[in-house]
């Protein structure tokens, strides 16, 4: 379970940026109109309705800001979210209730084109995997899972410990206690 041992480790997530960028939550004070990824979805998702998500309370979205110029690099947001426990492996879901289960959702994640090749996907998820794991001691979630837009983004996330849904191929998920032994400080 080293996948992060490059990264770091913290007991904030804030902490997991280097002195290049910093992961903010996101505000009006973001200029997202640059931001492209190469998804239009995602690019839609950030400039038109993250900030809408995040007043409603939907979800919430952090972007990590290059301190250079203030550049959004890359986002991801997370949101609540519950599984079924049968679409668990079986042995994860035998020692859990049969009931739904709490968990935390990558909503979404992406990094700008222009900062590709740097890491800053791993940087992204490493912070979005803290901040779900300090709030799972006083919300409660089990794992966090992720919806892979495709083969690319799947094979992404299980290169860092996530492990696919029994029943769906690009739903992907890591248990808390995972990651919390990957950052044993928080």
């Amino acid at each position: 379970m080293r996948r992060f041992a490059s990264i770091k480790r913290c007991s904030a997530p804030s902490k997991v940026s280097s002195e290049e960028f910093r992961v903010e939550r996101l505000s009006e004070r973001h200029d997202r109109s640059a931001f492209t990824c190469g998804i239009e979805a995602l690019d839609r998702y950030l400039r038109e309705h993250a900030g809408q998500d995040q007043r409603r309370r939907l979800s919430a979205t952090f972007v990590l800001v290059d301190v250079a110029n203030g550049a959004v690099a890359g986002f991801y947001s997370l949101a609540a979210s519950a599984v079924e426990p049968s679409s668990l492996p079986e042995p994860m879901a035998k020692r859990l209730p049969r009931r739904p289960l709490p968990v935390t959702l990558i909503g979404r994640l992406a990094v700008d084109l222009g900062y590709r090749g740097r890491e800053l996907g791993r940087r992204l998820l490493a912070d979005a995997l803290v901040r779900a794991a300090v709030a799972s001691r006083d919300i409660g979630a089990v794992a966090v899972i992720v919806d892979a837009k495709d083969d690319t983004a799947r094979a992404f996330y299980e290169r860092h410990g996530f492990q696919r849904f029994a029943d769906d191929p690009l739903r992907l998920f890591i248990p808390m206690a995972d990651v919390e032994r990957q950052f044993h400080e928080i």
